[in-house]
């Protein structure tokens, strides 16, 4: 593969990648699409169902409107048209996962068309582009596994409502598919439609991929990826699958198009069925339900409760606070990460400072726990506060950052006040140089060595040499006084 960066085209032999995403996104209503039953992942199997989302013979599916709702947050939040009529469809096929053999979806009339979403790939931005949004139900999970000899179906999951979001072939590497699905699953966390689990099922992608001579605009043969649950899986499904079409075309032979399947233990992509047309499902709309009209002040109603989007919110970070690029990136990837960093700015906190603890010890704390797999995180178990007390006592002087770090976890699942501890338990940062000249001179006499390398040349012995003077007093020595005193103490003129 030849390219410049992670995020520069995808070449390889005179050939260019071309990708297109197709996302299905659970949507976290209490209710499924067309029925009452509950939507909660999880369950005995087969408990969550009734006659509507079991299939039976005469009765009739009732859309939730709250699905509408959420479809229509999606398509605003990405650019999208909503059109102000829409109709469902029978998709047709027949699995054993799905009682009713077709699938109620949309598909010549969709809710949301021509939207765009913007990624940043090393630092560069540019949109993808979105074909449409539209709403259909899920079907059941077929369990090959549980009996010798069969297969088991549960059909909790048949009637979740899905959002299926169609993206343009715009992808050009696997890095920008990946930045293109997490800035995805970003926006519908934030607007708290979707959990964006991938190994739960509720966010999950296929890919469209095919390859052509650089510079060429006719598409190539497509070929779609299965079977990826999670970002990395999609990258490596995408990396191997283009190096396989590459190959095959130098090889002089044809690309067939086809579905093939992600192994992720053997780390190769496997044929699975030729790849079907829309013709093959036999689409017709559905005749048990009417046309969807969507209102022009429903929309309006429902772009007034929009919460700022991730994007907004990088740039307004970047401006307001004068953050880099990077730390902007990741405090706004999850909405309640980005509010508690605000919380602790309006406590008092430094930006760039609470930042810093954020970015690291906040976010190892939430990994730690795993409370990143939940969708927002409301019992923090430290507060904006407390990191914003630690930060203004570092940023004061008053505490160094080593003792910062070590009182942090004695405030999890506390409320104490960081700045009580430091004056309970005499933590506070030795400044005075008098009193540090003496923990000094001990060092100096205890490091000849050093000292003599020091004054050799070789200045990051110094490091090591204000560490001894930190040990030595417990943490406590202010490291920029020590530093001085040191230099001082180890001057030619000193010792001339």
């Amino acid at each position: 593969m030849t390219q410049a960066a992670a995020g520069a085209p995808w070449t390889l032999e005179g050939y260019e990648a071309v990708i297109g995403l197709e996302v299905h996104a659970e949507l976290l209503t209490r209710a499924k699409v067309f029925c009452g039953c509950s939507a909660a992942f999880g369950g005995e199997p087969n408990t969550n169902v009734c006659p509507v989302c079991l299939g039976m013979p005469g009765v009739l599916p009732v859309l939730n409107r709250r699905v509408v709702e959420f479809a229509i947050r999606a398509g605003l939040a990405t650019n999208c048209t909503i059109a102000p009529r829409s109709r469902f469809a029978r998709k047709n096929y027949f699995y054993p996962d799905l009682p009713k053999g077709y699938q109620i979806s949309m598909y010549e009339a969709p809710l949301c068309t021509g939207g765009w979403l913007e990624i940043v790939v090393d630092g560069v931005p540019r949109r993808v582009g979105l074909t449409r949004i539209h709403i259909e139900e899920d079907t059941g999970k077929n369990i090959h596994d549980l009996v010798a000899g069969g297969s088991l179906v549960d059909f909790n999951r048949s009637g979740v409502p899905l959002l299926e979001i169609v993206g343009e072939p715009d992808i050009r590497s696997p890095a920008e598919a990946g930045a293109y699905l997490r800035a995805l699953r970003s926006v519908l966390q934030y607007l708290e439609i979707c959990d964006g689990n991938m190994e739960e099922g509720s966010f999950r992608c296929d890919a469209n991929v095919s390859v052509r001579p650089v510079g060429s605009s006719i598409l190539g043969t497509k070929v779609e990826i299965k079977n990826m649950n999670s970002f990395r899986h999609v990258e490596r499904a995408l990396a191997w699958e283009l190096r396989r079409q590459v190959r095959t075309l130098l090889a002089g032979e044809r690309l067939v198009q086809e579905t093939r399947l992600w192994d992720a233990e053997r780390e190769e992509t496997r044929a699975m069925r030729s790849k079907e047309h829309a013709h093959d499902y036999r689409y017709f709309p559905e005749p048990d339900l009417l046309p969807l009209e969507v209102s022009p002040a429903w929309i309006e109603e429902v772009r007034a409760s929009l919460p700022e989007l991730p994007g907004a919110r990088r740039r307004r970070f970047e401006g307001e606070y004068g953050l880099s690029a990077y730390d902007a990136d990741v405090l706004t990837q999850r909405k309640d990460v980005a509010d508690f960093f605000e919380a602790g700015v309006a406590a008092g906190a430094q930006a760039k400072e609470m930042a810093n603890w954020v970015t690291t010890e906040v976010l190892r704390i939430v990994r730690e726990q795993r409370l990143d797999t939940q969708l927002v995180i409301r019992d923090w178990p430290i507060t904006p506060a407390q990191v914003a007390a630690l930060a203004r006592l570092v940023d004061g002087g008053q505490i160094t950052r080593n003792t910062a770090k070590q009182l942090l976890p004695r405030l999890i699942g506390t409320d104490d006040d960081p700045a009580r501890i430091v004056e309970r338990e005499g933590l506070a940062q030795v400044s005075d140089r008098g009193a540090l000249q003496q923990a000094v001179r001990e060092v100096i006499r205890q490091c000849p060595e050093q000292v003599a390398q020091f004054r050799a040349g070789k200045e990051r012995v110094l490091g090591f040499l204000v560490g001894q003077v930190m040990k030595a007093t417990g943490g406590k020595a202010n490291p920029q006084v020590v530093q001085e005193l040191l230099r001082a103490a180890l001057s030619p003129e000193r010792n001339g």
